[in-house]
This record gives C-alpha cells, structure tokens and sequence, in this order.
C-alpha cells in the first residue's frame, strides 16, 4: 500500500488500515521515527479514557461484587479473571 504526502504535509491512510485498526475521525496515532521509517501508532490509552467512568455498576459495591454476580457466585468468593 501507498499513501502520498499532500502540500502541508498530510497523508490519507489507506481504508483498509483503518479498517483494520479501528480508526475513525478523532483517533489519535503517535508518531516515531526509526532512522528513516516512520511508525505510527494508535494511541491505545486514549481509547481507554474515554469509556472510563461511563458504566455503572447498578447496585454493586465494588467490581469484584458485579463480576460474582455475572458468574454466579456468592460475595467473598475469589473473582477468576
């Protein structure tokens, strides 16, 4: 695959890599330079920041308590993940 450099200096990715990697308007990548390669990279920690804090637990006191119940097991049982 092939992109090309516009005048200020943008690319286009490939739809396919998007595809592929999940990447939509907003995603941020980070950039490295390896010699003369560039890498990029999706920023998975921004993908985690934005759903963090957006579930509730419905009536649960901790995770641990929610994971039991979906697993059906009693509180104060070990939680497997």
């Amino acid at each position: 695959m092939e992109a090309t450099v516009a005048e200020r200096g943008q690319i286009t990715l490939p739809k396919a890599v998007r595809d592929a990697l999940g990447l939509t308007k907003g995603t941020l990548l980070k950039v490295e330079l390896d010699g003369s390669r560039i890498i990029l990279r999706k920023n998975v920690d921004d993908a985690i920041s934005r759903v963090r804090g957006k579930f509730k637990l419905d009536g649960f006191e901790s995770v641990d308590d929610a994971m039991r119940a979906i697993r059906g097991r009693a509180p104060g049982d070990p939680v497997d993940l």
